[in-house]
């Protein structure tokens, strides 16, 4: 039997969709109950047909599983004072039993179309929401609408079990401080011992990410922190630790960082932070006797500060354990979850085993890191962003300088001459550079010293202590450096060879303006570095100025750079020509004539061909050879 589709719309634009579709006489009404359109809209909508065909052009489509029956009608509730009735369909009488007539179009099978992708809806024009009644139906017709979410496929349904990651993010308002909230450490509720500390410190406004981070970590939640460099991202995680800390209860809380100088600087801090409580702070890394290691563990400190390698070395040997632990911080999570790491922290976090609280913090996570991050933390975590636009604090005055790559030595030496920096960081990319730029410094009587990861432990203890002390005027360092080092005083960053990573550009300055001070940040550029430099502004955020020096005259091209470059517009010049499928073929080359040696005067220029054309000698081509053939007679 044929079945007719009528609309909410069309019924009270007075339309007899049942005739126009060409549906059979006396076929049951399916009612379906449309989103409400204007005038216009719903006039247009109804009588759209398919070309050639009585049917909407929403009934047009036909899948496999349209033919279905479905198991119940459902009509929508009829106003009888304001709808009308069609006068075949107003008895509540079952219809007798018609024969199915197989349709010239729309019909697969003889099987009856059950489409429903026309349009639906939640309310009619009375703003009703109830949009359904129970009705008779045809016994061998089908037997019910379908459900209203697959009358429309297109329309993503949520599911009720995924939740959207929360993200806060915490900027300031246009024209105030980037860096410091108006909000102080007495509104964050901590103990009286732990604001000693603070007081101490200098500490009177908390920054940004403080006053964020610190809130959500004393309320238990698992937290991700990305700040900028100097925000003060080490006292966000570490005053919490100390407020939260029960005494003599022995590593209970796990701080993991990517350098030995970082793990000292943090130890360090939080000791000076927490030196009005009872709670000890110990660092472990590698470099240092494990035996003087282990006497400050038998102790109990509360709080190891400590670099993955060894930690695990330490928990191997038994020295240490995860029982009690209840905060595990990775501090520069961005470099603690890279490839090198990776292996180590996962191992280090799988073995705690007790209930404890992840905080990661970094003033750079990229998506990956942050997906791979939430691998090990509990579905309610939060990052939290405390930017403003950038990621580099506004108080860096960023500037380049084009150079070539001869020429950056004698730049630099110009820069650090005619300048006259305070303190001045000088990161290269790799240790030879960092030797060899040091060398050449010091034979032109700036006092420079160098540090990178080949140095014994003690020498970059040293380095690092005059640092501090300000006895260092210069300091030559790999990216060694670049991660967390807090040192007063530093005024001038200078990137001699720009990072491959971007990221590590943006750790590099922040060693300058650190609190609320200022700081200059150069960069030396070669022609080829032009791309790295555009990605760098992309990922800060932030437009990085031309910076000239006039009176600085290039040195004269070396030659052996003259005759590279000779090569290599040679070798170009030769490809082009290979490649170059219309130029005339190159002239073969001459022979060459030697009489003496060769008949005819010319010099083979290949080996003879390993087949003369001769035939394999068999004893029947032999036989022809050696006996003449028969004659007539003898034969």
């Amino acid at each position: 039997m044929g079945v007719s589709v009528l609309g909410a719309a069309a019924r009270h634009d007075n339309i007899n969709l049942e005739e126009e579709m060409g549906a059979a006489r006396g076929a049951p009404v399916w009612m379906v109950c449309v989103a409400r359109l204007p005038r216009d809209d719903r006039r247009e909508s109804s009588i759209r047909r398919v070309a050639g065909s009585g049917r909407p052009e929403s009934m047009s489509k036909q899948t496999s599983s349209d033919s279905t029956p479905p198991a119940e009608v459902v009509l929508p509730e009829q106003d009888e004072a304001t709808e009308p009735q069609d006068s075949d369909n107003t008895t509540d009488e079952p219809k007798p039993k018609k024969k199915r007539r197989r349709r010239r179009k729309g019909r697969r099978g003889g099987k009856s179309e059950t489409s429903a992708d026309a349009g639906v809806g939640s309310t009619d024009e009375s703003g009703s929401d109830d949009a359904s009644s129970e009705a008779d139906a045809d016994p061998d017709g089908p037997s019910a609408i379908p459900a209203m979410e697959d009358l429309d496929e297109d329309l993503p349904v949520p599911s009720p079990e995924e939740k959207p990651i929360e993200e806060i993010v915490v900027a300031p308002s246009k024209g105030a401080d980037d860096i410091f909230a108006d909000i102080s450490f007495e509104d964050l509720g901590l103990r009286n011992s732990v604001m000693k500390g603070v007081r101490d410190a200098g500490f009177k406004k908390t920054t940004y990410i403080q006053a964020r981070l610190i809130p959500e970590v004393l309320a238990g939640r698992d937290v991700l922190g990305q700040a900028k460099t100097g925000s003060g991202k080490t006292a966000a995680f570490g005053l919490p630790l100390f407020h939260m800390a029960t005494r003599n209860l022995p590593f209970q809380s796990i701080v993991l960082c990517p350098t030995r100088e970082l793990a000292i600087q943090i130890a360090g801090e939080l000791s000076s932070l927490g030196k009005h409580t009872p709670i000890q702070v110990a660092p472990v890394y590698g470099g240092q006797a494990i035996g003087m290691q282990n006497k400050k563990l038998e102790r109990g400190p509360e709080i190891i500060v400590a670099t993955p390698g060894r930690l695990m070395d330490l928990h191997q040997r038994r020295m240490l354990h995860f029982d009690n632990v209840k905060f595990a911080v990775l501090d520069e999570v961005d470099r603690m979850l890279d490839i090198g790491f990776r292996d180590d922290i996962r191992r280090i976090l799988r073995s705690i085993k007790s209930e404890h609280q992840t905080i990661f913090v970094s003033a750079t996570i990229s998506s990956e890191i942050e997906s791979l991050a939430r691998t090990f933390m509990k579905d309610d975590a939060e990052k939290i962003v405390a930017a403003a636009g950038s990621l580099t604090v506004s108080l860096v005055k960023q500037h380049y300088l084009p150079v070539e790559p001869w020429d950056k030595r004698r730049l630099l030496l110009h820069l650090l001459t005619h300048e006259d920096p305070a303190l001045t960081v000088i990161f290269c990319r790799t240790k030879r550079t960092v030797d060899g730029l040091t060398k050449y410094l010091n034979d032109k009587n700036v006092d420079a010293h160098a540090i990178h990861g080949d140095m014994y432990q003690g020498k970059r203890n040293a380095v690092m202590r005059r640092l501090r002390e300000g006895k260092l005027g210069v300091l030559v360092a790999s990216d060694l450096a670049a991660r967390g080092l807090d040192v007063e005083n530093i005024s001038h960053v200078v990137n001699y060879d720009l990072p491959d990573d971007p990221e590590v550009y943006i750790h590099r300055i922040g060693r300058t303006a650190r609190a609320g001070r200022g700081g200059v940040a150069w960069s030396l550029v070669t022609p080829e570095q032009g791309p790295l430099l555009t990605a760098i502004e992309k990922l800060a955020n932030v437009e990085i100025p031309l910076m000239e020096y006039p009176d600085f005259k290039p040195g004269p091209v070396p030659d052996d750079i003259r005759k590279e470059k000779h090569q290599q517009e040679k070798r170009r010049e030769q490809t082009t020509q290979a490649m170059n499928r219309y130029a005339a073929p190159p002239p073969p080359p001459k022979q060459q004539v030697d009489p003496n040696r060769f008949p005819g005067g010319l010099v083979p220029t290949k080996p003879p061909p390993r087949s003369l054309g001769g035939r394999v000698k068999t004893s029947r081509s032999m036989r022809q050879v050696v006996l003449p053939p028969p004659t007539e007679d003898e034969a």
